[in-house]
């Protein structure tokens, strides 16, 4: 089955699209790896794929887009959880049910794709905080603390937070605070670019260059990432706001730190 197009990575305010229909199939009937994407399953649920898509998958510490995929026959699928295939990872699935089981889409059929827009603008204000986050963290402590590596980040609203390797104190707290409230004040754009393994190199990000071999991305295939003005840049999949200044206000929680990890959670004022 052909890659699915990734949509919202070149355009993140498309609201509504259509997209051409390549599968339909019984939730009942995928393999166990797959299943386990979706648990919320009923009898009645289904997985949609699509030639290109709209919804952001849940992937990344982003969740997934909630929304809408109708036909002109009528059809109606609610779209609960966009997740990339455990077998392919080129392939998106559409996890829901049809609002009229007899009515269900056909393969080859054309269908608009509508996501929630509140749903989308909120997560991608999370995410966009996350780097500045990170950002943060980078400028205020990394010459402090022994060994500081960012591990993995969470940008769901109820759980937001950024995780290292390195035992980061609470006294840095305030610091990195005042350092958050600078980036998104300054309104830093918000830009997506594309890069190959050399551009990678010459802006002296070696470092985060995505493992090819382990993604399974070919060698002439360039990666995304994402600049916050000449705060940060970073390769991401995700969606975000066009301004630093549009995450708006975003506090610095508590920092935990267990067995040489530290987790440094934030939330935003919705």
């Amino acid at each position: 089955m052909q890659r699915t197009d990734l949509v919202f990575q070149r355009d993140a305010h498309l609201a509504q699209m259509q997209a051409v229909v390549l599968a339909v199939n019984p939730y009942s009937s995928l393999a166990q790896v797959e299943k386990d994407l979706f648990k919320q399953a009923t009898e009645k649920s289904y997985v949609v794929i699509t030639a290109a898509t709209i919804f952001h998958p849940q992937g990344g510490g982003q969740p997934s887009d909630i929304g809408i995929m109708q036909s002109e026959a009528g059809a109606q699928f609610e779209m609960l959880s966009a997740r990339t295939s455990n077998l392919s990872s080129e392939i998106v699935f559409h996890f829901g049910h049809f609002l009229d089981s007899e009515k269900i889409f056909s393969v080859s059929e054309t269908v608009t794709q509508s996501i929630d827009e509140e749903k989308r603008l909120l997560f991608s204000r999370y995410h966009t905080a996350g780097h500045i986050l990170g950002a943060a963290v980078r400028d205020i402590v990394s010459g402090h603390v022994k060994g500081l590596e960012k591990l993995k980040a969470s940008h769901i609203p109820s759980m937001a937070a950024c995780e290292y390797h390195g035992s980061i104190e609470g006294k840095w707290k305030d610091a990195i605070q005042a350092r958050v409230d600078e980036i998104i004040d300054a309104d830093y754009p918000v830009t997506a670019k594309w890069w190959d393994d050399e551009e990678f190199r010459l802006n002296g990000l070696e470092d985060a260059l995505p493992d090819r071999k382990a993604l399974g991305v070919p060698d002439d295939e360039k990666f995304r990432v994402i600049e916050i003005g000449p705060a940060d840049t970073y390769p991401c999949g995700g969606t975000h706001v066009d301004s630093s200044k549009e995450c708006g206000k975003t506090t610095v929680k508590k920092i935990s730190r267990s067995k040489g990890t530290s987790r440094i959670g934030y939330s935003l004022a919705e």
